[in-house]
């Protein structure tokens, strides 16, 4: 008698990620529940289950769903609203005027819904976000079905969403407490970056990081000019301060990471630091170049994120992961670096992993939640296909996505949204967009 299960997706190629770059042909991938039964030959599979829908794509890869490391969803309204300019400049002259007159719980909203659509047609599941009103993000979040880790913001100057450093910790528990036994959705302590939070801010963080067993989500060695300024005004550069604070640990995801020493990326491998790699937001602030390759020798764990659509300008995953491989072999020098299995690992399991998730998703092992992600490689730009894996990093694009499911739920079939409706979406977008261009900002003119 044949096993009921809820769906079979039956595939060209599984590309389970664990064991890292093992690539299984003509396989399917049996859920139930919204987990992963079973991965197993096709054959093997119609024999022993029986599925109440089958999708079957004899020229796609099963992959685990992508997992964006670090995210300013709700920005993605921001979308080419200030380019082609430094960091400092960017940020104080067009995106905080803006946010100050846009920055409520509709801005909030209306972002993620967008974010949301454009992330899981390119295949990305789940995203690790840092912004303000996390309360308004889980619930959008969680309404939409989206898996995400929420960032409870900590910076010490006033915002529609809290005026005082102790209202932004009041404010942050309250929605911990709220949504802790949500099975989508999790939660950092997400301080914006060493220069924008006192050490007694981040004293607290490290306190009630260790007492709710929350990673800490934070912008470190985002620029030169950042390590500099620490070193005038704390005489140490800021990762040596956070460890001073007892920040340093494998509770940390430090992201960008883009000014490190020797004996910097010696510490974070030691202490398990995670590193969120945002290649494209650091290449068009031009903030520098991450050493991932140096990281990954010594033992650290990288990840992959995009940033927001005000510094990216786009939330594609598979773009990230090309750049990340082919920006690791330029800065070490080594066309070996960041091969693209460890790249295709880095966007999933490795994200996973900064996360504190990884044994839920990230790969496609029986007993994890089915995210899980269809890419067509039959289509004409992709052909001849020797290598499965090489192409998922270095050929196909988020273009290439048919069909995304988050534990086990269709959320894109055939390219069309499940449940979310383009059109409005993209009305909403141009109405922000006319909002937005009407607000006056230093930098305007420039």
């Amino acid at each position: 008698m044949r096993e009921p299960c809820e769906l079979l997706i039956e595939a060209g190629w599984v590309v389970p990620v664990l064991p890292k770059g093992v690539v299984l042909v003509d396989h399917a991938v049996a859920v139930k529940q919204g987990r992963i039964l079973a991965v197993l030959p096709r054959t093997e599979a119609r024999a022993r289950f029986l599925p109440a829908e089958i999708v079957s794509r004899p020229e796609a890869a099963l992959i685990p769903g992508l997992v964006n490391s670090h995210t300013h969803n709700p920005m993605t309204l921001l979308r080419g609203v200030a380019d082609d300019l430094p960091l400092m400049p960017w940020l104080q002259e067009h995106i905080w005027p803006i946010e100050g007159a846009v920055m409520a719980p509709d801005f909030i909203a209306d972002g993620i819904e967008l974010a949301v659509a454009e992330m899981l047609r390119g295949g990305t599941t789940c995203c690790n976000e840092s912004y303000f009103f996390p309360d308004v993000q889980a619930q959008t979040y969680q309404r939409l079905g989206f898996r995400a880790t929420v960032g409870l913001p900590i910076i010490e100057f006033p915002s529609p969403w809290a005026k005082t450093t102790a209202e932004y910790f009041d404010k942050g528990l309250e929605v911990f407490d709220a949504w802790r036994s949500d099975p989508l959705i999790r939660f950092t302590f997400a301080p914006h970056a060493p220069y924008t939070v006192s050490d007694a801010g981040f004293e607290r963080i490290n306190m009630l990081s260790a007492q709710l067993d929350l990673p800490i989500h934070c912008h470190v060695h985002e620029t030169a000019q950042e390590v500099e300024d620490s070193l005038k005004a704390h005489g140490q550069r800021p990762l040596a301060r956070l460890d001073r604070l007892g920040i340093v640990d494998s509770r940390l995801i430090a992201v960008h990471m883009t000014q490190l020493t020797e004996g910097e990326i010696r510490l974070c491998a030691e202490r398990g630091v995670h590193i969120a790699h945002c290649p494209q937001s650091n290449l068009k602030l031009a903030s520098g170049f991450c050493p991932v390759e140096a990281l990954r020798r010594a033992g650290a764990n990288v990840a992959i994120g995009t940033d927001g659509c005000a510094s990216n300008n786009d939330l594609d995953m598979f773009e990230e992961t090309r750049n990340a491989a082919l920006l690791a072999k330029a800065v070490a020098g080594d066309a070996r670096a960041l091969d693209a299995a460890s790249a295709l690992e880095a966007a999933t399991l490795c994200g996973a992993r900064a996360l504190g998730r990884e044994d839920e998703i990230g790969s496609i092992e029986p007993g994890k939640q089915a995210d899980l992600v269809l890419v067509d490689l039959g289509e004409l730009e992709l052909q001849p296909l020797y290598h499965v894996v090489s192409h998922l990093v270095y050929v196909a694009t988020r273009h290439q996505v048919s069909d995304v499911w988050i534990a086990g739920r269709p959320k894109l079939r055939d390219r069309h949204l499940a449940d979310m409706d383009a059109g409005a979406l993209k009305a909403k977008a141009r109405a922000w967009a006319r909002r937005i261009a009407d607000i006056p900002r230093p930098g305007a003119g420039s």
